[in-house]
């Protein structure tokens, strides 16, 4: 799958792990995903929090579906390098 519309941000504050897809074309969403303890590497294809969506695509759920599915596969195989030392 092509996953050039979709961009990962790891943010990590106060020892809490926060993980952000974007995609960035059409519709323009971002998903917020929660560190999966349980998977094996403790981040997994993460938990879904929240989703924040135009109001123009409200309601059309079989079209966020397929997008949602393929931002947590981008998810999964996009994982971060090395942390860049202090």
């Amino acid at each position: 799958m092509n996953y050039s519309h979709f961009v990962r941000i790891d943010r990590e504050r106060r020892g809490l792990e926060r993980h952000y897809v974007v995609h960035t074309h059409d519709p323009k969403f971002t998903l917020e995903l929660t560190p999966d303890h349980e998977a094996p590497d403790k981040v997994g294809s993460g938990v879904i929090k929240r989703v924040c969506v135009p109001n123009s695509w409200a309601g059309d759920y079989g079209q966020y579906a397929k997008l949602l599915t393929a931002a947590q596969q981008f998810f999964v195989e996009s994982k971060p390098g090395p942390a860049p030392r202090a």
